[in-house]
């Protein structure tokens, strides 16, 4: 929990720099386990999903950072991101690039963070 507070703390709305495969999948994996517990706890208070909600838009901005830093780190640009909204192919194509390898060495967006 201290690794995922620590990530959206120092990177909240950070599309500098690479990210590794690690980071973005333990992101999700986090923000999911938190979705379920803000979930829960927004059912008990009996809020009608408003906490809920303010959570999911809480992370859209982070989210999108991270997923940017993954596609610098395989040596794509950030704009493929937008790739994901070509029907079928694109989310395709765009979870292709986030599960491959990263791009060994340095490349525009700095350096390996392996």
């Amino acid at each position: 929990m201290e690794w995922f507070l620590k990530v959206v703390r120092d990177n909240y709305a950070n599309f500098n720099g690479r990210a590794r495969r690690k980071e973005l999948w333990m992101f999700y994996l986090f923000a999911i386990i938190f979705g379920f517990v803000v979930g829960f706890a927004d059912g008990v208070i009996g809020t009608s999903g408003l906490i809920t909600m303010i959570y999911y838009l809480a992370l859209i901005v982070p989210t999108i950072a991270v997923v940017v830093r993954r596609l610098h780190d395989v040596g794509k640009s950030g704009w493929f991101y937008f790739v994901g909204l070509i029907p079928i192919i694109g989310g395709i194509w765009l979870l292709i690039l986030l599960v491959s390898d990263s791009q060994s060495g340095e490349n525009d967006y700095g350096s390996c963070p392996k």
